[in-house]
């Protein structure tokens, strides 16, 4: 009842930056609380409908994109090839499982990042955490890495350019099932995967075939050229989401209009903490990053705080454990919220816990560990009845090398230097992100429980 979009500043923080100039912030927050929504309400809603098909087994989640966007790797092609390598890992996954996939991006508004420690120190030299373009520069200089109020509006208008175009993309054409072969990348033609898709493609390309003999075409089918795509990202830095936080007119409900999808991460889950105050009033579908230190008492307690109603579609725990925690830690989280009788959607991380230091120094997550998590996360859920819902990933459109193994040719620990392009941590290549939809279609082949009938109630 006493909940507003700025409750959260009386409650305790974390991962907040030292802003020198509070009162240049507070202008800033204050101006863009002038500018519109970067999404609606309405499409929230929609989301939130779609993940409640999930939470009842009846689709597939599919959540991925980049570890932190960036200023400088902003451009057209660069969100052209994120969302065509999306485009087929779709493909492959409703072919794969027979049921629709709903698709959420990581994109446009995933700038800022938890930290953990508030500096670091090379050569003797100790400077604040890079923490995401929105609040400071990756340059290792005083300067940079002062927090800038201006990144704010900076990312501000990225947002707003990367949604005009991903709106375009996916409803002007491109999307276009009969284009399917058109959306593999040049560099893929030597994939293993790359065979695979074809055929996926091919079996595409008769069905079409049929249902035009039957007159249903793109210009009459809608569903046939165009598709539904959102966006997420962690609502790590507070001001902004306040700024951005809306009161709908139709429902009296408010909305983060960052985004229509977003999360709390392992790092700033306190269930008495400022984040998790944020969320209880937003009426978005929210996702909750649940590492090995989540004990079932305080997942609970996440769910009685943020979603009293239990609404199906409006919590997405997401697993990130590592591939040899899996067995351990998600069983006990199943556990508690199927006896509790919660709806929920359960999804996969396999990166953050399968993060390493190669021998060169570079940050790095071996593919084959990023396989098994996956297939740990599936064996357990068929092992206790419940709907493994999805998968959150963080990948790119372009041909990187910053995990180890699979991809076009397996990626050495030495290769990882030709183009080891992340700003913060390792993304799976197109390659190796199709290469894990083809894993996960086979784990939907086997066949899945239906999730428990509270959640499709």
């Amino acid at each position: 009842m006493s909940w507003t979009p700025e409750s959260w500043r009386t409650r305790p923080v974390t991962q907040v930056p030292a802003y020198p100039d509070p009162a240049r912030l507070a202008a800033t927050e204050t101006q863009l609380r002038k500018f519109p929504p970067l999404v609606f309400a309405g499409e929230a809603r929609e989301l939130k409908h779609q993940l409640a098909e999930v939470a009842a087994g009846r689709a597939f989640l599919l959540q991925g994109g980049d570890c932190a966007e960036s200023f400088a790797e902003h451009g057209a092609d660069h969100i052209r090839d994120f969302f065509r390598v999306f485009l087929q890992m779709a493909v492959v996954l409703t072919h794969g499982g027979s049921k629709p996939v709903v698709k959420v991006g990581r994109i446009a508004g995933q700038f800022a990042k938890p930290r953990s420690a508030d500096t670091e120190t090379i050569d003797g030299l100790t400077l604040p955490s890079y923490r995401g373009d929105i609040i400071n520069d990756i340059a290792f200089t005083p300067e940079a890495r002062l927090p800038d109020p201006d990144r704010l509006l900076l990312a501000y208008r990225q947002s707003a350019a990367t949604l005009n175009l991903l709106r375009a993309f996916a409803t002007g054409g491109y999307a276009d099932l009969t284009r399917v072969h058109e959306w593999t990348m040049g560099f893929m033609k030597d994939s293993k995967a790359y065979p695979r898709f074809e055929q996926v493609a091919q079996k595409i390309d008769e069905a079409i075939d049929f249902m035009r003999a039957l007159g249903l075409n793109s210009e009459n089918t809608p569903a046939l050229r165009e598709t539904r795509f959102y966006t997420s990202h962690e609502a790590l830095l507070l001001g902004y989401e306040e700024a951005l936080t809306r009161r709908d007119s139709t429902s009296g409900d408010y909305y983060a209009t960052s985004g229509h999808m977003l999360w709390i991460g392992d790092r700033t889950r306190q269930p008495d903490g400022a984040h998790v105050e944020y969320f209880s009033g937003i009426k978005n579908p929210i996702g909750i990053k649940c590492g090995p230190s989540l004990s079932t008492g305080d997942l609970i307690r996440l769910l009685d705080t943020l979603n009293p109603a239990n609404e199906a579609g409006r919590i997405t725990l997401i697993s990130r454990f590592g591939a040899d925690k899996v067995a351990e830690h998600l069983p006990r989280l199943i556990e508690a919220v199927e006896q509790e009788g919660r709806a929920v959607v359960w999804v996969c991380d396999p990166m953050h816990g399968n993060t390493i230091k190669a021998s060169n120094g570079y940050k790095t997550r071996p593919f084959d560990r990023v396989l098994a998590e996956v297939q740990g996360f599936f064996q357990v859920h068929r092992a206790m009845g419940s709907y493994a819902g999805g998968i959150h990933i963080e990948m790119t459109g372009d041909d990187v090398t910053e995990c180890v193994g699979g991809g076009v040719a397996a990626i050495t620990e030495a290769g990882l230097v030709d183009r080891y392009h992340t700003y913060c941590d390792p993304r799976l290549n197109a390659s190796q992100a199709l290469e894990l939809a083809f894993l996960v279609a086979e784990e939907l082949r086997t066949g899945q429980p239906a999730a428990a009938t509270h959640a499709a109630e």
